[in-house]
């Protein structure tokens, strides 16, 4: 399939992929279901008001939207702030404040590499009760943990439906992302590359510890409305325990790292 080139070519492929109809779409945003036949087609130029309108109504990725503006003659709108810049001190706070507030449940901070840019300690409390050093968040890739021998994935009771997992998801991710499609071509395919054939709702993470078998369920929090790429990219993984002795296991240990730091 030729890869569109026009700015009409592209909204049309973002309309198709959101499953809406010109009609649909038109009703959403006020943009007459003619007019926007026209812009599609090419017989129309869309202004920079109208482009920004469709793409926000269209949940576009924001790399997307840049190359749309880039292919209907006009500059590129959104940027890519560095997560260290003054301008992103309020996003910081925020995410140290929700790392934090997770404790005693261990919480991360990735980006679209699947890169670990912050833990909490608790992150680091359970990294030790499974005889990976505390600090080794630091740095660490969590989609190359995972899949590599010798990593976090080795530690998991249900290793193979996690990697399948992960792998399904960062494989779908890398569609519109060349750094991570890099990555996953460097890293082993998982063995098992069906799931069972009846999953439960929720697939926990079940992780061998010194203290037996700790399970835990995931949750991601992201950015509402972001309009800076680096936000888009930001996600917290939560892993909250699945059941009472997780959670007294965890609660026990950060008790006693607690005491130790303070």
């Amino acid at each position: 399939m030729d890869t569109p080139s026009t700015a009409g070519e592209q909204l049309r492929q973002l309309r198709r992929q959101a499953k809406l109809s010109q009609l649909d779409l038109a009703l959403i945003t006020g943009v007459s279901q003619r007019h926007l036949s026209c812009l599609e087609t090419g017989r129309a130029k869309p202004s920079p008001a109208t482009l920004h309108n469709l793409l926000t109504a269209l949940e576009a990725p924001l790399e997307q939207c840049n190359r749309v503006f880039l292919a209907a003659g006009f500059a590129p709108r959104y940027i890519a702030t560095p997560l260290a810049s003054p301008a992103m001190a309020a996003i910081r706070e925020a995410v140290s404040h929700v790392l934090h507030a997770n404790n005693p449940a261990p919480a991360i901070l990735l980006d679209s590499q699947w890169q670990v840019l912050a833990a909490n300690a608790s992150t680091g409390v359970l990294f030790a009760l499974v005889g990976i050093p505390p600090d080794a968040a630091d740095g660490l890739n969590l989609l190359t943990t995972l899949l590599q021998a010798g990593g976090l994935g080795d530690h998991l009771v249900n290793a193979d439906e996690i990697r399948t997992l992960a792998w399904q998801r960062a494989t779908r991710e890398a569609l519109g992302n060349p750094q991570l499609a890099a990555l996953l071509a460097s890293l082993p395919t998982p063995t098992s590359a069906e799931l069972p054939a009846h999953l439960p709702p929720l697939v926990l993470t079940r992780i061998r510890s010194t203290q037996g078998e700790l399970s835990f369920l995931s949750t991601f929090t992201t950015f509402g409305m972001p309009q800076d790429i680096t936000l888009t990219s930001l996600r917290i993984e939560h892993l909250i325990p699945a059941d009472e002795a997780t959670w007294q296991v965890m609660r026990g240990a950060y008790a006693d790292y607690a005491a130790l730091v303070l």
